[in-house]
């Protein structure tokens, strides 16, 4: 008689550290939230989620950091999947900030920044303690040298040089009166294990990403589609190009690649061969310097 193999793939031994992570969390602190927008990593998160707690209900609500500038696709699909699981949903939106007054829109028409005290408040608001997030190791050098469980003091803030050992899968989310834990149970996946994982679960997706043909104008070399958000400036050529979008942050900022990729098996291979992470490759918002990311973070940004 054979000897059965006990041995997990890449991608179950992945799936079945996420799943820990999140078990762990709904464990050891009182009010977890899960961070959803809508985009890939929030998705194959939320699925974690469920499958964390199958058959019962995800035991904690998903909440969106609205600016008023996503792509309303991805707000729809959003909309949709939280009706599906039967989650709350909770939206701490920017717009509502900028007309209280709370927070003034920036000049560069980046609400990257300003997403972080409307981020905050909510969070003060609903007392939570854990903040799940979508966030690689892969996507840049400040989330890299993260831990899963990050810690972050009673303003938000996250402090680099300080940071908690994590040994094994032994995880602390001590936290005192007003702290917070930011946890990232997709850290250590990879833009293609999430590509992967969607293939093998056959989740749905935002049709953004996914190539077809759009109306776009080259800035900074990159791609930018033509949408209510982006208008052509003088002497910008709007041409025809068949892209898609790797990333779906704010329509105003993100830019798409050119592709052919029409079903998820066609990304995956188009991922396999890429050098550029996806931030790299199409957020215009992590143009301003190479440490935009871990400035935003020590803020209290995701």
């Amino acid at each position: 008689m054979p000897t059965p193999d006990y041995r997990l793939s890449q991608l179950e031994t992945l799936e079945a550290e996420s799943v820990h992570v999140i078990r762990e969390v709904a464990a050891e602190l009182e009010r977890p939230v899960l961070l959803f927008s809508g985009g890939k990593d929030s998705i194959v998160m939320l699925e974690l989620a469920r499958k964390a707690f199958a058959p019962a209900r995800i035991p904690f609500p998903v909440m969106h950091v609205d600016t008023g500038l996503n792509f309303p696709d991805v707000l729809e699909f959003r909309d949709k999947r939280v009706a599906e699981l039967g989650v709350q949903l909770i939206v701490a939106s920017v717009p509502d900030a900028i007309a209280a007054g709370t927070v003034k829109e920036e000049p560069n028409g980046s609400r990257n920044r300003i997403q972080t005290p409307v981020l905050l408040d909510a969070v003060e608001e609903h007392g939570f303690t854990a903040l799940f997030g979508g966030a690689r190791r892969d996507e840049d050098k400040a989330r890299a040298k993260e831990r899963v469980f990050s810690f972050r003091d009673e303003f938000g803030q996250w402090d680099p040089k300080n940071q908690r050992p994590e040994i094994w899968d032994l995880y602390n989310g001590r936290i005192h009166l007003g702290e917070s834990i930011r946890v990232f149970p997709l850290s250590n996946w990879t833009e293609l294990d999430i590509w992967q994982y969607i293939l093998r679960e056959q989740i749905a997706i935002p049709a953004l990403y996914l190539a077809q043909e759009r109306e776009v104008v080259e800035r900074q070399a990159m791609l930018y589609a033509v949408n209510e958000f982006i208008a052509p400036r003088d002497g910008e050529q709007v041409r025809r190009e068949t892209v898609r979008y790797r990333t779906v942050g704010d329509a105003n900022l993100t830019a798409a690649v050119l592709s052919e990729a029409t079903t998820v098996e066609q990304v995956i291979a188009e991922i396999a061969v890429t050098r550029m992470t996806e931030r790299g490759a199409t957020r215009g918002d992590d143009k301003v310097s190479d440490a935009a990311m871990e400035d935003r973070k020590k803020e209290g940004y995701f």
